[in-house]
């Protein structure tokens, strides 16, 4: 029986321009026996280099760096390292940086003044295969897709099986999973998700979870 302290640890990278703000989250990170900072990078070229060498289960990630955007490290470390999370971690927040993060392949968007507890829970969250965002970045996503039209009803086209394999999806399951609670293969929900971001004019599952929770909250 393996007990918390032997669960290999969730490996995280932290890119940020700034060396007070990486020394900070490295310090918070390393209360937590879970968590284990394996790479620091100050621009996004040593930032990807060292998740290509490191291959973290989470990579940090501001949008402002000196040498290109955190958009631009996102889709090279992804392309890269598809393994990975990326979680955006930044002090600014627009319509254009919402949907180009997601459009990027991030699976979770925070803001810098979010506490240390909601930072460390984010990571575990997002390392265990489930999308994040911040509520106000969730209000912005949210008014993108109705701005598309995306926002009507936007659960109302689904059907009941692929209501089940979004509910799961949102929930954070990954398709094997999914597939292994609905007695469904991992390509079948593959396909239903497809159809589902089809019928929802998405292309990400953050932007299909987000549109299930704030269709639960109804």
């Amino acid at each position: 029986m393996t007990t918390d302290e032997e669960k290999p640890r969730i490996t995280v990278a932290i890119i940020d321009d700034s060396e007070v703000v990486r020394m900070g989250l490295r310090a918070l990170l390393g209360t937590e026996p879970a968590l284990q900072v394996v790479a620091e990078a100050a621009n996004v070229a040593t930032g990807v280099e060292a998740c290509v060498r490191l291959r973290p289960d989470v990579t940090l990630l501001d949008i402002r760096l000196p040498d290109g955007t955190g958009f631009e490290a996102c889709r090279q470390i992804l392309k890269r390292v598809p393994e990975t999370r990326v979680l955006i971690l930044t002090s600014a927040v627009d319509d254009a940086m919402v949907a180009e993060a997601i459009s990027a392949g991030a699976q979770g968007y925070l803001l810098k003044e979010i506490d240390g507890r909601g930072l460390i829970q984010a990571i575990r969250d997002v390392a265990a295969g489930k999308s994040i965002l911040d509520p106000a970045v969730t209000a912005r996503v949210m008014q993108l897709l109705k701005a598309t039209g995306s926002g009507r009803d936007p659960l109302g086209s689904l059907s009941p099986q692929e209501r089940r394999v979004l509910a799961l999806i949102a929930d954070g399951c990954t398709n094997k999973e999914a597939g292994a609670k609905l007695g469904l293969s991992e390509k079948t929900v593959k396909n239903y998700l497809s159809t589902i971001f089809e019928k929802l004019h998405v292309s990400r599952r953050a932007e299909a979870a987000v549109i299930y929770a704030q269709d639960q909250r109804r």
